[in-house]
């Protein structure tokens, strides 16, 4: 099974992808990022399919079309989306059905959206976490893989509570990434 990576960011999830001796056979980022440097590090190959539009005018079906395009031409079996910054269009859900993860820095279905940390915050929950799902059309509401609860502390601002939040979120995904390539192999 082939697995690639999208990311957007700063690398972190991937770093931990790739110290937890994940088979990644290919990056993918949206834009130039600190990705690149870490699958660089790793020796993995890494393919930038630019998004240049970020407004009303992007067009996220065709813009999809290029990223099925990469994954296609390297035989992707298995995505995870790694801070991934472009929500993909319903093709991508199609193309790659059950086979596109995601995590998410709340225990789904509580707190989807982008801002998970300070809506549990906001809300006063004492415990929030991390989810590991499958990636749908639908933004946060595929099913959930695997969740890691986190205690929230008094002293905590949305800096503080969403880097403990990451900290599992590095180790949970990595293991059910792994789980997920065994099942596959003895399968």
């Amino acid at each position: 099974m082939r697995l690639a990576v999208l990311a957007s960011g700063s690398g972190t999830l991937l770093e931990a992808m790739a110290v937890g001796r994940l088979p990644i056979d290919l990056v993918v980022v949206d834009r130039h990022c600190p990705v690149e440097q870490v699958a660089a590090k790793h020796s993995i190959d890494c393919r930038l399919v630019e998004r240049t539009d970020f407004g009303p005018s992007f067009d996220r079906d065709a813009y999809t079309d290029r990223v099925l395009d990469r994954l296609s031409i390297e035989r992707i079996d298995l995505i995870a989306m790694a801070g991934w910054g472009t929500i993909l269009g319903a093709e991508a859900f199609a193309a790659h059905p059950g086979c596109i993860l995601n995590t998410h820095p709340s225990l789904l279905p509580a707190f989807p959206g982008w801002h998970a940390v300070r809506a549990a915050l906001e809300f006063g929950v004492k415990v929030t976490g991390c989810t590991v799902h499958v990636a749908t059309a639908q933004v946060d509401a595929g099913p959930i893989l695997a969740q890691e609860a986190v205690a929230v502390l008094d002293s905590d601002d949305e800096a503080t509570l969403h880097e403990r939040i990451k900290e599992v979120e590095r180790r949970l995904y990595v293991r059910t990434i792994s789980d997920i390539l065994e099942r596959e192999r003895v399968s």
